[in-house]
C-alpha cells in the first residue's frame, strides 16, 4: 500500500497524467506522419511546387531528377534538347563554311580560275566567319563537356546566353558578309557565263563531289545568311525552356535582343544601298530601335578611328550636353552663360587582346589608346561628327568642387569642353570612366596623376 501511494505521488509530481501522455503520443504520431507526407511530396527544386509523385523505388529517391515535378522534368528535357540543337547546328554551319573554303575557294585559287580580287568579291570575309565559328564552337563544346564531366546530365550549368554575349563581335562580321551577298552572287553569275573552265569546275563539283551533297556553290554561300537569321529562333527555344530564376535567363534575353537589332540594322543598310532582298523581319519595339541607332553610331565611330573591331571596346555611349567655355572663363564653367547643346558621345578604348582561343585567355591587355567621339544628332538620316575624335592621351579631365554637375576636358594647346548629363550620378560616372582611361595613357600623366598643371594653359585663340 505504501509503494502504491508513493507511485501515485510521483506520477502526480511529474505533471504527466494518462490523458496528457496520450495526447503527446498522438501529436508525435501526427508530426511523424506530416514529415513522411512532406518527404513524399517535397517541393520541386526548380519551381517550388509540391505536385511530385510519391517515389516507391529507393534508388529513384536518390536521383536528382526525383526532386522535380513532372512539368519541370519536361522543361529540363526541352532545354537540354534546345541547347544541343544550338551547338549541333553551329557545328553543321561550320562544316558548310569549311566546304566553301576547301572545296571551292582553295581549288579555284590553286587552278587560277579567278584572280584574287574576284575571289574576294565572291567569298567576301568568309575566313573571318570561319575563325569566329571555330572559336565560338570550341567554347560551346567545352561548356557541354564540362557539364557532363560534373554529372550535369541536364546541362543546367551550360549558359548559352553568356557565351553568345562574349562573342557578340561576330555580328558585325555577319553584317559585312550579308551586305556584300547581292554583289557576290551577281559577280559569280557574270564570271560563270564568261569563263567556261569555271562553269565546268562548278558543274563537276556539284555532281561528282560527295562532300557537297549535290548542292551548288550558291547554296553554300547562303549558309551565313541562314545561320544569322536562325540565332533568334534557337535562343527563343532555350529561353522558353529556361526558368526565370536560372542565372543565364537574363543573358539569353539580351543575346536575343542584340541579334534581332543587328538583323534590323542589316535590313536598314540593305534598303539604303538599293537592294531588294531583306533578312527575316522581326517586330520592332522602342528598345530595338534604340539599339539599331547605337549600332549605326558605333559603326561611324569605328570607321572614324580606324581601329580593328576585335581590339575595340565601347566603354560608354549616350547623350551628353556639351559646351565650350570662352577664354579665361574656366572658373565659370558652371555659370549660366554657357550654352549647352545635345551631343551623342562614345568612349572607345583600344586594347590588345592576349588570345582569342578561350574565354579565360581572351582578357583584354593594356590600353593602347582611348578616344571620345562626338556625334551630332541625326540629320537627314545620317550621323555627322562634330570634330575629329578627342584622344585622351592629349587631354586632362577635371572637376570643380563648386560645380559638381559638370566636368571639364581640356585638350592640350587646343580646346576645352564642359560636359554634363541630365542625371548628376551619370555625369559622375562619365567623369570617372574618362579619367580612368586617361590616366593609363602616358607616363607624364601617371606622374602628375592626370591633374591640371599651372604651367599648362589653353591658348587664347582657339583653332
Amino acid at each position: 500500500a505504501t509503494r502504491t501511494k508513493s507511485a501515485d505521488v510521483e506520477r502526480a509530481d511529474s505533471g504527466i497524467g494518462q490523458m496528457p501522455a496520450r495526447k503527446w503520443r498522438n501529436r508525435a504520431s501526427e508530426t511523424l506522419s506530416s514529415l513522411q507526407a512532406w518527404e513524399a511530396h517535397r517541393p520541386c527544386t526548380d519551381c517550388g511546387e509540391r505536385d511530385l509523385p510519391v517515389e516507391t523505388d529507393a534508388q529513384n529517391c536518390n536521383q536528382r531528377r526525383a526532386d522535380l515535378c513532372e512539368k519541370c522534368r519536361k522543361r529540363r528535357t526541352e532545354r537540354k534538347e534546345s541547347v544541343l540543337e544550338f551547338v549541333n547546328t553551329e557545328a553543321s554551319y561550320g562544316e558548310d563554311l569549311r566546304i566553301i573554303k576547301e572545296e571551292f575557294y582553295l581549288p579555284m585559287q590553286a587552278a587560277g580560275l579567278l584572280s584574287q580580287e574576284q575571289l574576294l568579291g565572291i567569298f567576301s570575309n568568309i575566313q573571318e566567319l570561319i575563325d569566329l565559328n571555330e572559336n565560338f564552337l570550341e567554347i560551346l563544346q567545352e561548356e557541354i563537356d564540362q557539364a557532363f564531366d560534373q554529372g550535369d546530365d541536364d546541362l543546367m550549368t551550360v549558359c548559352i546566353g553568356e557565351v553568345f554575349l562574349e562573342f557578340v563581335n561576330m555580328l558585325p562580321a555577319f553584317q559585312t558578309y550579308c551586305l556584300q551577298q547581292s554583289s557576290s552572287v551577281n559577280m559569280l553569275n557574270a564570271l560563270e557565263k564568261e569563263k567556261e573552265l569555271l562553269r565546268i569546275f562548278l558543274n563537276v563539283s556539284q555532281n561528282d563531289n560527295t562532300a557537297l551533297r549535290r548542292m551548288n556553290l550558291r547554296s553554300f554561300l547562303m549558309a551565313p545568311l541562314q545561320r544569322v537569321t536562325k540565332y533568334p529562333l534557337l535562343l527563343s527555344r532555350i529561353i522558353k525552356a529556361t526558368t526565370e530564376y536560372h542565372p543565364d535567363h537574363g543573358s539569353l534575353r539580351e543575346a536575343k535582343s542584340r541579334i534581332e537589332s543587328h538583323l534590323e540594322h542589316i535590313n536598314m543598310k540593305t534598303k539604303q544601298e538599293g537592294n531588294t532582298w531583306t533578312l527575316r523581319s522581326f517586330r520592332q519595339d522602342s528598345k530595338k530601335k534604340r539599339e539599331v541607332i547605337n549600332i549605326e553610331m558605333r559603326e561611324t565611330a569605328l570607321k572614324t578611328v580606324g581601329w580593328l573591331r576585335e581590339e575595340t571596346r565601347f566603354v560608354m555611349e549616350g547623350s551628353l550636353q556639351l559646351a565650350q567655355p570662352p577664354d579665361g572663363q574656366w572658373v565659370k564653367k558652371g555659370s549660366k552663360t554657357l550654352k549647352f547643346q545635345n551631343m551623342q558621345v562614345l568612349l572607345l578604348v583600344n586594347m590588345k587582346r592576349v588570345s582569342e582561343s578561350s574565354l579565360e585567355s581572351a582578357e583584354p591587355g593594356p590600353v593602347k589608346d582611348a578616344v571620345l567621339v562626338l556625334i551630332r544628332d541625326k540629320n537627314n538620316g545620317k550621323f555627322h561628327l562634330l570634330r575629329e575624335p578627342l584622344r585622351l592621351s592629349n587631354c586632362i579631365v577635371s572637376t570643380d568642387p563648386d560645380c559638381d554637375d559638370t566636368f571639364e576636358l581640356i585638350e592640350i594647346r587646343r580646346e576645352a569642353f564642359v560636359f554634363r548629363d541630365s542625371d548628376r550620378a551619370r555625369t559622375h560616372h562619365w567623369f570617372r570612366q574618362i579619367r580612368r582611361y586617361s590616366r593609363e595613357l602616358g607616363s607624364w600623366k601617371k606622374r602628375r596623376n592626370a591633374l591640371p598643371n599651372i604651367m599648362i594653359s589653353t591658348p587664347h585663340t582657339r583653332p
